[in-house]
């Protein structure tokens, strides 16, 4: 026994160690509670300085023991020489390097040292950057450091292409480097945007503003950037094809175009003497300035929007007093002016003419905002798809390749493309079952844009997309002249408030579905016949909506539970005393 080293117990060692946490937490009570009657007391000294020190070192997140040190230091600025300042701030960058060690993530610590750098009356900036490089060196995903660095960047004067280069090398040692991929989006348009010249439609409304110069610049990228940005990307996704980082930065590259803003339709009723306005996005036409001006006079309207819960809405309508555009033996022009933009849209109401309306015809660019594209960015787009093509035979269970194939036929050719669409989202349904109600989203709306382009196209106001599987309804502001729907057996489970947009409505038909309310169906005043067979329609009351509508005379609700209530005849004819033809 002699001679061996005597080792405690485990129940001594957790003594002792609970002794020692104690007398620490002890310790730091007591300066805390210094710190906190100094800081009461307003007591601004050395003593304070230190005490805060000692404490943050260990616990580097307290917020209020920096805010302290803050003030401290400002009123130390009122009393020393900028020498002796200069030590202090020096000597705080590095007491606060020795806190990131502790926690590298430190919110507190990181929005100190950008404080103190700006303060600092002599600011190394190059060695902040290094400071930077080895933090991003260790995790490159710190987003405090980022958030720092960008800061430091724009104090410093760092040229945007020193920024650029400095994502190529992080990139091309790590590929999956969210970071870095989102940082280089910001640096592109920057340093090689698309001139807003090349972003605006072929032809020029009248109505519209003047065309900018070819100084202004767009959010985007200038195509030739573009096209070297896919090669980047493709061998970033080639090397590990699930990484998520690569294809995100792809999906921005494909990213959609800036659309125009502008009064894409107006609409005018002599039975109802209304004016609907359509914009390209949704406005709050109480901030941005509307103006009706009808046969060459101003005239003081109140605009609302379509539905009561929408301040902002891409469609707002006004009425004007009784008789002023009534008779039909009359001829009127209006306008709507946009005051905001400086823009407005024209429109004539020709004698005999019982309703009218004035729009431009869009290509599919302009009304979903996907970018033009050139000769040589459809071939490179082209090859892309036959690469990712390529890797989807290597990776069949890849969904990040399946989702980039979709975008690409998207960009490339919607309708051209519509039914391998069609077919890419079933495989993604069941290589990626956890989002597959995403993915039943998404290709809902791209189906809607495929049937309005198709209705464009054709030139007509009925908007037919039955059996399509549909799970959501959107764009619904492009069909503001649309007079007959059929969205007859898909999967919708409402009719959402936007539906209140298609104020030219005469017809629903929304068989089969899975439809519990009818919110959207809301004072629709030329909505005839309403057919809602086989849905979910539980209470009387959901049917609510539909007492707006003035003109409804038919209704067929067969098939959904509501039909089971007692006296449901009697209750809906209470409800909906216009309706004449009530098929239960």
């Amino acid at each position: 026994m002699h001679g061996r080293v005597k080792l405690k117990s485990t129940a001594q060692q957790e003594v002792e160690k609970k002794i020692e946490r104690e007398k620490k937490l002890k310790m730091y009570v007591t300066a805390r509670d210094a710190c906190f009657t100094k800081r009461r007391e307003r007591v601004l000294d050395d003593e304070a300085l230190q005490l805060t020190q000692q404490l943050l070192s260990s616990n580097p997140d307290f917020a209020t023991l920096w805010n302290y040190r803050r003030e401290i230091m400002l009123h130390l600025e009122t009393i020393w020489e900028e020498d002796k300042l200069q030590k202090m701030y020096e000597a705080e960058l590095l007491f606060l390097e020795s806190c990131l060690k502790v926690n590298p993530k430190s919110y507190g610590s990181w929005h100190h040292r950008g404080w103190v750098s700006v303060h600092l009356p002599k600011q190394n900036w190059a060695r902040e950057l290094s400071l930077c490089d080895r933090c991003l060196s260790l995790d490159d995903r710190n987003f405090h450091c980022w958030d720092y660095r960008r800061m430091v960047v724009k104090m410093s004067g760092v040229s945007v292409d020193q920024e650029l280069q400095f994502t190529d090398r992080l990139i091309g040692s790590n590929f999956s480097n969210y970071s870095s991929w989102h940082y280089r989006s910001t640096l592109l348009p920057q340093l090689h945007p698309e001139s807003l010249e090349h972003t605006l439609p072929c032809h020029q409304p009248r109505h519209s503003s003047p065309p900018p110069s070819p100084q202004m610049h767009s959010h985007r990228v200038c195509e030739e950037q573009l096209l070297k940005e896919y090669e980047l990307v493709q061998n970033a996704f080639f090397t590990d094809p699930n990484d998520q980082s690569a294809w995100f930065y792809y999906r921005w590259l494909l990213g959609r175009a800036e659309r125009e803003d502008m009064i894409s339709c107006i609409f005018v009723s002599r039975e109802d003497e209304r004016v609907v306005a359509a914009f390209s996005r949704p406005v709050n036409a109480l901030s941005v300035g509307l103006i009706l001006v009808l046969d060459g006079q101003p005239h003081q309207v109140d605009w609302t929007s379509v539905h009561p819960r929408f301040k902002h809405s891409p469609v707002w309508i006004c009425v004007l007093p009784p008789g002023t555009i009534r008779d039909i033996s009359n001829e009127h022009n209006l306008t709507v002016h946009w005051t905001e933009k400086h823009i407005h849209r024209d429109c004539a109401l020709y004698t005999g003419r019982s309703e009218s309306w004035c729009r431009d015809s869009a290509t599919d660019q302009e009304l979903f905002s996907r970018s033009e594209l050139s000769v040589e960015k459809t071939s490179v787009l082209q090859s892309e798809l036959q690469s990712c093509n390529q890797l989807q035979e290597l990776e069949p269970q890849n969904k990040w390749c399946l989702l980039t194939i979709i975008l690409l036929m998207r960009a490339l050719d919607p309708l051209g493309y519509e039914q391998e669409t069609l077919a890419h989202f079933q495989t993604l349904k069941v290589v990626d079952s956890m989002r597959s109600a995403y993915y039943s989203d998404l290709c809902s709306k791209f189906m809607i844009e495929n049937t309005i382009l198709k209705m464009e196209y054709a030139e007509v106001r009925v908007f037919s997309i039955s059996d399509k599987n549909l799970t959501t309804l959107c764009h619904l502001d492009q069909l503001l002249l649309v007079t007959h729907i059929n969205l007859s057996s898909n999967q919708l489970i409402s009719l959402p408030p936007q539906f209140a947009m298609l104020q030219c409505l005469e017809v629903l038909d929304a068989d089969d579905n899975a439809i519990e309310e009818l919110e959207g169906l809301n004072h629709l005043p030329k909505l005839e016949e309403v057919s809602l067979k086989n849905n979910r329609i539980f209470k009387i009351s959901d049917l609510q909506p539909l007492t707006t509508c003035p003109k409804l005379t038919r209704l067929d609700i067969r098939g959904n539970p509501v039909s089971r209530t007692s006296n449901i005849q009697f209750e809906l004819t209470e409800l909906l005393p216009s309706v004449t033809d009530l098929l239960v």
